[in-house]
Protein backbone atom coordinates (compact mmCIF):
# COMPACT_ATOMS: atom_id res chain seq x y z
CA UNK A 1 0.00 0.00 0.00
CA UNK A 2 2.72 2.25 0.77
CA UNK A 3 4.89 3.01 -2.28
CA UNK A 4 8.16 4.75 -1.31
CA UNK A 5 7.64 6.72 -4.29
CA UNK A 6 9.59 10.79 -5.65
CA UNK A 7 7.65 13.70 -4.97
CA UNK A 8 4.45 14.08 -6.68
CA UNK A 9 4.48 15.62 -10.14
CA UNK A 10 1.00 17.30 -9.83
CA UNK A 11 1.09 21.22 -8.84
CA UNK A 12 0.53 22.07 -5.19
CA UNK A 13 -2.49 24.05 -5.13
CA UNK A 14 -1.67 25.61 -1.43
CA UNK A 15 1.91 26.97 -2.66
CA UNK A 16 2.20 29.62 -4.86
CA UNK A 17 4.45 30.00 -7.93
CA UNK A 18 8.29 30.73 -6.66
CA UNK A 19 7.41 29.45 -3.18
CA UNK A 20 10.30 27.26 -2.09
CA UNK A 21 9.25 23.21 -2.62
CA UNK A 22 10.33 20.97 0.38
CA UNK A 23 13.47 19.05 1.09
CA UNK A 24 11.89 15.79 1.67
CA UNK A 25 9.99 13.71 -0.46
CA UNK A 26 5.81 12.36 0.11
CA UNK A 27 5.07 9.06 0.87
CA UNK A 28 2.46 7.73 -1.08
CA UNK A 29 -0.08 5.33 -0.14
CA UNK A 30 -1.82 3.66 -2.84
CA UNK A 31 -3.99 -0.31 -3.72
CA UNK A 32 -2.04 -2.25 -6.05
CA UNK A 33 -5.05 -3.98 -6.63
CA UNK A 34 -7.41 -1.07 -8.10
CA UNK A 35 -3.90 -0.19 -10.18
CA UNK A 36 -3.74 -3.64 -11.67
CA UNK A 37 -7.36 -3.54 -12.21
CA UNK A 38 -7.08 -0.63 -13.60
CA UNK A 39 -4.89 -1.45 -16.44
CA UNK A 40 -6.21 -4.47 -17.02
CA UNK A 41 -9.53 -2.73 -17.57
CA UNK A 42 -8.11 -0.30 -20.01
CA UNK A 43 -6.60 -3.12 -21.91
CA UNK A 44 -9.69 -4.61 -22.16
CA UNK A 45 -11.79 -1.54 -23.08
CA UNK A 46 -9.16 -0.09 -25.47
CA UNK A 47 -9.09 -3.77 -27.48
CA UNK A 48 -12.43 -3.97 -27.85
CA UNK A 49 -12.70 -0.05 -28.93
CA UNK A 50 -10.48 0.03 -31.37
CA UNK A 51 -11.20 -3.43 -32.55
CA UNK A 52 -14.97 -1.32 -33.01
CA UNK A 53 -13.83 1.13 -34.64
CA UNK A 54 -11.42 -0.53 -37.50
CA UNK A 55 -13.62 -2.96 -38.27
CA UNK A 56 -17.26 -1.52 -37.52
CA UNK A 57 -19.86 -0.68 -40.07
CA UNK A 58 -22.17 2.66 -40.03
CA UNK A 59 -22.90 4.23 -37.20
CA UNK A 60 -20.46 1.40 -34.81
CA UNK A 61 -17.09 3.32 -34.94
CA UNK A 62 -19.04 6.41 -33.77
CA UNK A 63 -20.85 4.31 -30.88
CA UNK A 64 -17.16 2.80 -29.97
CA UNK A 65 -15.27 6.58 -30.20
CA UNK A 66 -17.78 7.75 -27.63
CA UNK A 67 -17.80 5.09 -25.37
CA UNK A 68 -14.30 5.33 -25.56
CA UNK A 69 -14.10 8.69 -24.14
CA UNK A 70 -16.64 8.07 -21.40
CA UNK A 71 -15.04 4.82 -19.97
CA UNK A 72 -11.67 5.78 -20.25
CA UNK A 73 -11.60 8.17 -18.22
CA UNK A 74 -13.66 6.76 -15.28
CA UNK A 75 -11.92 3.79 -15.49
CA UNK A 76 -8.41 5.56 -14.45
CA UNK A 77 -10.42 7.99 -12.18
CA UNK A 78 -11.50 5.11 -9.98
CA UNK A 79 -8.33 2.82 -10.25
CA UNK A 80 -5.24 4.53 -11.69
CA UNK A 81 -5.82 7.95 -10.48
CA UNK A 82 -6.71 7.76 -6.38
CA UNK A 83 -3.67 8.54 -4.25
CA UNK A 84 -2.90 10.12 -0.94
CA UNK A 85 0.42 11.99 -0.04
CA UNK A 86 1.73 12.55 3.18
CA UNK A 87 4.69 14.34 4.63
CA UNK A 88 5.05 16.47 7.56
CA UNK A 89 3.01 19.36 6.71
CA UNK A 90 -0.05 18.42 4.82
CA UNK A 91 -2.09 15.59 3.87
CA UNK A 92 -3.00 15.64 -0.13
CA UNK A 93 -5.43 13.70 -1.03
CA UNK A 94 -6.33 12.63 -4.76
CA UNK A 95 -9.56 11.33 -5.79
CA UNK A 96 -11.42 10.36 -8.74
CA UNK A 97 -12.79 13.98 -9.63
CA UNK A 98 -11.47 16.33 -7.00
CA UNK A 99 -7.68 16.90 -5.20
CA UNK A 100 -7.96 17.85 -1.65
CA UNK A 101 -4.86 19.31 0.22
CA UNK A 102 -5.38 19.23 3.85
CA UNK A 103 -2.67 20.55 6.27
CA UNK A 104 -2.34 18.95 9.07
CA UNK A 105 -3.14 22.25 11.72
CA UNK A 106 -6.62 21.77 9.65
CA UNK A 107 -7.04 17.66 10.01
CA UNK A 108 -9.60 17.29 12.91
CA UNK A 109 -9.25 13.21 12.60
CA UNK A 110 -8.78 10.32 10.76
CA UNK A 111 -11.50 7.57 10.98
CA UNK A 112 -11.99 4.11 9.48
CA UNK A 113 -15.02 2.71 9.22
CA UNK A 114 -17.20 1.31 6.30
CA UNK A 115 -14.17 3.67 4.77
CA UNK A 116 -11.55 5.38 5.53
CA UNK A 117 -12.32 9.35 5.75
CA UNK A 118 -10.67 12.67 7.06
CA UNK A 119 -12.40 15.39 8.58
CA UNK A 120 -11.11 18.94 8.91
CA UNK A 121 -11.70 21.10 12.06
CA UNK A 122 -14.96 22.71 9.50
CA UNK A 123 -16.30 19.25 9.92
CA UNK A 124 -15.92 18.56 6.29
CA UNK A 125 -15.49 14.87 5.34
CA UNK A 126 -13.53 13.60 2.65
CA UNK A 127 -13.12 10.00 1.80
CA UNK A 128 -9.61 8.44 0.84
CA UNK A 129 -10.51 6.41 -2.18
CA UNK A 130 -6.95 5.09 -2.20
CA UNK A 131 -7.04 3.12 0.88
CA UNK A 132 -10.14 0.90 0.49
CA UNK A 133 -10.85 -0.96 4.17
CA UNK A 134 -10.91 -4.85 4.07
CA UNK A 135 -13.45 -5.80 6.13
CA UNK A 136 -12.69 -9.36 6.16
CA UNK A 137 -8.75 -8.41 6.80
CA UNK A 138 -10.11 -6.64 10.21
CA UNK A 139 -12.16 -9.46 11.10
CA UNK A 140 -9.30 -11.59 11.07
CA UNK A 141 -6.99 -8.56 13.17
CA UNK A 142 -9.82 -9.26 15.98
CA UNK A 143 -9.95 -12.91 16.35
CA UNK A 144 -6.11 -13.59 16.55
CA UNK A 145 -6.11 -10.63 19.37
CA UNK A 146 -8.95 -11.96 20.76
CA UNK A 147 -7.44 -15.56 21.04
CA UNK A 148 -3.57 -13.72 21.77
CA UNK A 149 -6.50 -12.39 24.92
CA UNK A 150 -7.63 -15.75 25.97
CA UNK A 151 -4.07 -17.25 26.14
CA UNK A 152 -2.74 -14.27 28.21
CA UNK A 153 -5.52 -15.05 30.18
CA UNK A 154 -5.54 -19.03 30.78
CA UNK A 155 -1.30 -17.84 32.06
CA UNK A 156 -2.38 -15.44 34.39
CA UNK A 157 -4.81 -17.79 36.17
CA UNK A 158 -1.76 -20.41 35.69
CA UNK A 159 -0.96 -18.63 39.03
CA UNK A 160 2.89 -19.51 40.13
CA UNK A 161 3.12 -22.49 38.15
CA UNK A 162 2.87 -20.88 35.27
CA UNK A 163 5.95 -19.69 33.45
CA UNK A 164 6.70 -15.96 33.58
CA UNK A 165 8.98 -15.92 29.88
CA UNK A 166 5.64 -17.53 28.49
CA UNK A 167 3.05 -15.39 30.36
CA UNK A 168 4.60 -12.23 29.36
CA UNK A 169 5.15 -13.33 25.98
CA UNK A 170 1.67 -14.07 26.04
CA UNK A 171 0.55 -10.83 27.40
CA UNK A 172 2.81 -8.89 24.61
CA UNK A 173 0.70 -10.55 21.75
CA UNK A 174 -2.51 -9.19 23.29
CA UNK A 175 -0.83 -6.09 23.72
CA UNK A 176 -1.21 -5.30 20.04
CA UNK A 177 0.99 -3.31 17.38
CA UNK A 178 4.26 -1.12 18.34
CA UNK A 179 5.14 1.85 16.56
CA UNK A 180 8.00 0.31 15.24
CA UNK A 181 5.32 -1.46 13.25
CA UNK A 182 6.15 -4.50 15.68
CA UNK A 183 4.03 -6.27 18.17
CA UNK A 184 5.27 -6.56 21.86
CA UNK A 185 5.61 -10.39 21.32
CA UNK A 186 8.14 -9.68 18.60
CA UNK A 187 5.75 -10.83 15.33
CA UNK A 188 5.27 -8.63 12.49
CA UNK A 189 2.07 -6.49 12.41
CA UNK A 190 1.63 -6.93 9.10
CA UNK A 191 0.36 -10.57 9.07
CA UNK A 192 -2.68 -9.15 11.60
CA UNK A 193 -3.68 -6.19 10.17
CA UNK A 194 -4.38 -4.74 6.43
CA UNK A 195 -2.31 -2.08 4.45
CA UNK A 196 -4.71 0.46 4.64
CA UNK A 197 -5.41 0.16 8.99
CA UNK A 198 -1.93 0.27 8.98
CA UNK A 199 -1.36 3.32 6.86
CA UNK A 200 -4.08 5.16 8.65
CA UNK A 201 -2.53 4.66 11.95
CA UNK A 202 0.64 6.17 10.66
CA UNK A 203 -1.35 9.25 9.32
CA UNK A 204 -3.05 9.84 12.85
CA UNK A 205 0.37 9.70 14.55
CA UNK A 206 1.78 12.29 12.35
CA UNK A 207 -1.25 14.32 12.58
CA UNK A 208 -0.74 13.95 16.05
CA UNK A 209 3.21 15.28 16.30
CA UNK A 210 2.29 18.32 13.50
CA UNK A 211 -0.87 19.18 14.20
CA UNK A 212 0.68 22.26 15.73
CA UNK A 213 3.54 22.69 14.07
CA UNK A 214 3.82 26.12 12.46
CA UNK A 215 4.46 25.09 8.88
CA UNK A 216 1.34 22.94 8.99
CA UNK A 217 -1.04 25.53 8.62
CA UNK A 218 -2.87 26.97 6.30
CA UNK A 219 -6.23 26.65 4.22
CA UNK A 220 -8.10 23.78 3.09
CA UNK A 221 -8.05 23.65 -0.92
CA UNK A 222 -10.30 21.87 -3.20
CA UNK A 223 -9.70 21.38 -7.23
CA UNK A 224 -11.88 19.96 -9.43
CA UNK A 225 -10.13 17.32 -11.61
CA UNK A 226 -11.07 19.22 -15.20
CA UNK A 227 -9.03 16.73 -16.97
CA UNK A 228 -11.19 13.56 -16.14
CA UNK A 229 -14.64 15.39 -16.08
CA UNK A 230 -14.66 17.04 -18.95
CA UNK A 231 -13.38 13.89 -21.70
CA UNK A 232 -16.08 11.96 -19.43
CA UNK A 233 -19.12 14.50 -20.30
CA UNK A 234 -18.04 15.15 -23.64
CA UNK A 235 -18.17 11.19 -24.10
CA UNK A 236 -21.51 10.76 -22.29
CA UNK A 237 -22.88 14.07 -24.14
CA UNK A 238 -21.99 12.33 -27.77
CA UNK A 239 -22.96 8.66 -26.75
CA UNK A 240 -26.50 10.32 -26.29
CA UNK A 241 -26.58 11.90 -29.37
CA UNK A 242 -26.05 9.28 -31.51
CA UNK A 243 -28.49 7.27 -29.63
CA UNK A 244 -30.96 10.13 -30.26
CA UNK A 245 -30.29 10.36 -33.71
CA UNK A 246 -30.31 6.48 -34.72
Amino acid sequence: MTTPEDQSPDPEPTKPAGSATPAYKDRIYRSPAALAGGALLLAVVAWLGIDAVLVGEGRTPWLALAVLLLLVPLVVAYTLRPAVYVNDDRLRVRNPFRVIVLPWGQVASLRSGFSNEVFTLSGDKYQLWALPVSLRARGRAARHESRAAARAARAARGGGGADPAGAAGAAGAAGGVGLDGLGTAGAPAGARRHESDRAMEEMRELRERRHEADSAQGEVTVRWAYEVVAPAVAGAVLLAVLLAVG
